[in-house]
């Protein structure tokens, strides 16, 4: 898996070198010596992993990541600080900032390119995510919800048999998070299946396999977008570099420090919520995208899809499926004396009615203006008559309350009813028997139903 990285070093040594083992992994490199530069070529090159050097004058690599990250058109970009420094006030420092991760010169180039891969596979959804988020957001579908996706108040699941370690973990957490404790992995395996924000695991366990654990998680749909946490030992580089290869989000190195606990449980739950919350956006951007936003019937492009695989069944001699199409009679008058606002209205109170006298299996929809259609699968013309009817009858015989109450209108129907032929027959002939059936209804006095035969 290869990514664009941005190297950002004011030592030029440090630069070409990270560029030439980078090359060689064939990744594709930019580079810059200041923070000023960085902070101009993420906005401008938009690269997948930015490698920022702490120690540069001028504006260190916290001011940087902090800029890079205040900017909403820069901050989903993963951010790895890379320092002499091993202080712990560094890496807290650097949390603090934004980043994402944080290594140690000289850097062990087996950790860095599997942090470096890990990041571009969390950097993927989120460009997936954004892309379909922005998409939404021309065609002007938009959730708010940005108030939720703060790094506090998570459920933070601890998996771990070493008692001491994850009641220190645990009482770390309860300033800011609802921790719970499981001491086993197949406690841990079920627990990771309810709502949780994120997972933390210690894969030095004695009694169970802490990267099993992780692999299972990982591989099962529930949970394979859950952030993981794992508790490792220092010394212990293969089972760090296996954890990383695994999908884990992020490491904490035991002894476990508290500060770092915290920040690092924060920037996990804030991406994780994050996460949610452009998947949400998603599947509402999908909903309306099918979806009539005035009534909350289907809309036409739903009507049309699922017609063409209905009538295409019947012409292969499968059921029948019949279709009705509706017209509110004398809608403009509605709209003319009493406003828009009051015609909205009896739109939206026709739509409950027309739903709730169709089938479950029925999908009533609306193609615009005053104009309606059930798509009625496994249904004869002569049954489709009869439902159409007692629509007819329902809406006829209870006036529409508008305007608060103070108006009550009677409103009536014209409709028309079809069904297919067998093969030969297609959608668009199939409304079009449907709706000179309308036409016919209106013309012989309105409030009718009438079934047009092929």
């Amino acid at each position: 898996m290869t990514a664009r990285i941005l190297v950002v070093d004011d030592v030029e040594a440090n630069v070409r070198l990270l560029e030439a083992k980078l090359t060689l992994e064939y990744y594709d490199v930019l580079t810059c010596s200041d923070g000023a530069t960085a902070v101009r070529l993420a906005a401008s090159e938009k690269p997948d992993i930015i490698l920022l050097d702490v120690m540069m004058p001028g504006m260190d690599g916290f001011e940087t990541c902090r800029r890079i990250k205040a900017d909403p058109a820069t901050n989903h970009i993963p951010i790895v600080l890379v320092t002499a420094l091993d202080g712990r006030e560094d890496r807290i420092k650097g949390l603090e900032a934004g980043a994402d991760d944080f290594v140690t010169k000289p850097l062990d180039d087996v950790v860095l390119f599997a942090r470096v891969r890990s990041l571009t596979r969390l950097k993927l959804v989120m460009d997936e995510l954004r892309e379909r988020d922005e998409s939404g957001r021309r065609l002007g579908v938009t959730t708010d919800g940005a108030g939720r996706l703060r790094g506090s108040g998570g459920r933070v699941l601890i998996v771990d048999d070493n008692a001491r370690q994850a009641a220190g973990i645990a009482e770390e957490l309860t300033r800011e998070h609802r921790p719970v404790i499981e001491t086993d992995a197949a406690a841990g395996l079920i627990s990771s299946k309810t709502p949780v924000d994120l997972m933390i695991v210690n894969v030095t366990a004695a009694s169970f396999d802490g990267l099993r654990l992780i692999a299972q998680v990982r591989s099962a749909d529930p949970t394979r977008h859950l952030p993981i946490l794992a508790v490792v030992d220092p010394a212990d580089r293969p089972r760090l570099v296996k954890a990383l290869e695994l999908g884990v989000n992020d490491i904490l190195m035991r002894p476990v420090d508290p500060e770092e606990l915290a920040a690092r449980a924060r920037t996990q739950v804030r991406r994780k919520r994050y996460t949610d919350f452009l998947r949400e956006k998603l599947d509402y951007s999908l909903e309306m995208a099918v979806t009539d936003a005035l009534t909350g019937l289907h809309n036409r492009r739903y009507m049309a899809g699922q017609l063409q695989a209905f009538v295409g069944r019947a012409a292969l001699g499968g059921e029948p499926v019949s279709v009705l199409v509706l017209d509110i009679d004398h809608f403009k008058k509605v709209n003319d004396g009493f406003g828009h606002d009051a015609g909205d209205e009896v739109l939206r109170e026709f739509a409950v009615r027309l739903a709730t006298n169709v089938r479950a299996v029925d999908l009533p929809c609306r193609l615009g203006g005053e104009e309606f259609v059930v798509v009625m699968p496994g249904t004869t013309i002569e049954d489709a008559h009869r439902i159409a009817e007692r629509i007819r009858r329902d809406v006829g015989s209870t006036p529409f309350r508008v305007m608060g109450g103070r108006e009550h209108l009677t409103v009536t129907i014209s409709i028309g009813v079809a069904a297919s032929t067998g093969p030969g027959d297609t959608p668009d002939a199939l409304l079009k028997r449907a709706d000179e059936g309308v036409y016919e209804a209106k013309a012989s006095g309105r409030d009718k139903v009438i079934a047009r035969a092929a």
